[in-house]
C-alpha cells in the first residue's frame, strides 16, 4: 500500500501559537527546538518555552505554544562524490 501524502500547511498566530498538518513524525522537542518530519520535509521551529499542546499523528497535526523565533526547513542531504555516481 503506497503511503498517504498529507497535506502541510502552517499557521503562527502572534508568534505564539503554531499549528500544523502534515507531520509524519515528532524527532524531538524540548522549550527551545522542535524538530519535526513533514510531508515536504524536515522543519525545525526554534524559540523559548516552547511546549507541544497538540499532538494527532494519526491525522499529522501538531500544535506548538511558546515564543516562535524561526522556522526552518532542512534541505535533504545529497549524495555526494561515489554515492552520488554510483546510486544516481
Amino acid at each position: 500500500m503506497a503511503e498517504e501524502h498529507l497535506p502541510h500547511k502552517l499557521c503562527l498566530n502572534e508568534r505564539r501559537q503554531l499549528t500544523m498538518t502534515g507531520v509524519t513524525e515528532v524527532v524531538s522537542f524540548d522549550d527551545t527546538a522542535v524538530v519535526l518530519q513533514t510531508s515536504l520535509g524536515t522543519l525545525i521551529v526554534q524559540g523559548t518555552e516552547l511546549q507541544l499542546k497538540t499532538l494527532s499523528l494519526e491525522g499529522g497535526q501538531v500544535e506548538v505554544d511558546g515564543s516562535v523565533s524561526t522556522l526552518a526547513y532542512e534541505e535533504p542531504r545529497q549524495a555526494s562524490g561515489w554515492k552520488r555516481r554510483l546510486f544516481g
